[in-house]
């Protein structure tokens, strides 16, 4: 049986959903989300639909890029990944159609995304969502391609891992919607990832803060930069399931409450790598040429430690740091090109961490929690190999084997029983 759209008259709310990868990820994914989007539009709603490239297609792509040229350009590269979020807006928009429901796809520029011009990792400057408006009031479901915007000067950018989260946000926010929905492959937050640890629990709310620290720190239900947006121009969305109707998890502004549980999760990231740099000068701007430098390439740092260094004539110190694993290859390149200006030893480089983080805005009004952390790491033989902390977070850097096992260890000591 087809379906039919009411009238606009008929309209209740205006909805931005997002459905990832793994909920379009074949055609069958994608008559199941054009169903789901179509009962919203069915009972009168209006619906701006973001949805990312199927699920493999991107790394398809890069793959076919690396088979061309191993250090592609990153401009070209964007011209290339924009393709995946394209195909699927096209082919949900086909699905729509075979629902009678009238719908149209709209690449990010079409949508009136405005990046600065940071290919691959470009930051949104505005939207003007007109046309977005105007097939709104057309009747249409508006499907957009997230992931992606356009220079002021009409170049195709991305927005880096996890954009089409922050496509949704941001369009929720211009177009002052009523309701924000992340649809993911899991049932919402976890206070840590099931797949690690089996007893993890879903959590009915958590505050932007604490999203954000675990977003951070290495869970995959989203993208730090989302809810940093999300923050900032309070949206409150929730996360959930494309595969089944199960109330999700609100993301929202701190309540009085929340500070009753001290920790909300423990999060892992094996996407981190460490680089060393042995024997820096002990002389005052080092530290600044070296980050610096990083930040110029628009290569993002997440822990730093500085160590006395032992076994140089003058003195020195050893400056370690961590990235993100994809950019790598490009911060040696910078630190490479610093090693005869700023005269230190040697660089070191380590893949074979991982960073575990426990998280909850009642750590700012309980003491114990760093003590009780690195207590659990030692009794389970954990080396810890660099600590960093803030007011509601502290994260440790430990070797990538034993990243699950101290997760699990953590969760055990933090939230092992229902409080």
């Amino acid at each position: 049986m087809r379906l039919r759209p009411r009238l606009a008259c008929d309209l209740m709310a205006l909805i931005v959903q997002k459905f990832g990868g793994t909920s379009v990820k074949d055609t069958d994914r994608i008559k199941n989300v054009a169903s789901r989007v179509g009962k919203y539009r069915l009972r009168g709603d209006q619906v701006v639909t973001v949805v990312s490239a199927m699920g493999g297609v991107t790394d398809n792509l890069i793959k076919l890029a690396s088979e061309i040229n191993p250090l592609p350009s990153e401009r070209e590269m964007d011209m290339l990944l924009a393709t995946g979020e394209q195909t699927t807006i096209a082919l949900l928009a086909m699905a729509l159609h075979s629902l009678d429901l009238p719908a149209v796809s709209l690449t990010g520029a079409q949508a009136g995304i405005v990046t600065d011009g940071v290919h691959s990792k470009a930051k949104i400057r505005n939207i003007t969502p007109k046309q977005v408006h105007t097939m709104l009031d057309e009747g249409n479901v508006v499907i957009v391609a997230g992931f992606q915007g356009q220079t002021s000067d009409g170049r195709i950018t991305t927005l880096g891992r996890g954009g089409s989260d922050l496509t949704a946000i941001a369009l929720a926010s211009a177009l002052k919607a009523d309701l924000c929905q992340i649809y993911t492959d899991v049932d919402g937050v976890y206070t840590a990832d099931p797949r690690i640890v089996l007893d993890a629990r879903k959590l009915d709310e958590i505050s932007y803060d604490e999203m954000l620290e675990m977003a951070a720190t290495g869970a995959k239900v989203m993208q730090s930069r989302s809810v940093e947006f999300a923050k900032k121009f309070n949206v409150k969305f929730e996360v959930r399931s494309s595969l089944n109707n199960n109330p999700g998890t609100i993301v929202t502004e701190e309540t009085d409450s929340m500070e009753a549980v001290v920790i909300r999760g423990v999060a892992l990231d094996k996407n981190q790598a460490k680089v060393t740099l042995v024997g820096v000068p002990d002389q005052p701007g080092m530290a600044a040429r070296v980050f610096s430098s990083l930040a110029k390439a628009a290569i993002n740092i997440d822990m730093i430690v500085q160590n006395i260094s032992h076994g140089t004539a003058t003195p020195a110190t050893d400056l370690s740091f961590t990235v993100d694993k994809p950019d790598l290859a490009k911060a040696q390149k910078v630190i490479g090109e610093l090693q005869g200006p700023v005269k230190f030893v040697e660089v070191i480089a380590d893949e074979d961490i991982a960073k575990v983080s426990v998280v909850g805005v009642g750590m700012r009004t309980h003491s114990g929690v760093a003590a009780k952390v690195f207590e659990m790491l030692g009794e389970n033989g954990i080396n810890i190999g660099m600590i960093s902390t803030s007011e509601i977070k502290i994260s440790v850097v430990v070797g990538a084997e034993k990243g699950e096992e101290a997760t699990r260890a953590l969760h055990a000591a933090f939230l092992g029983e229902e409080t």
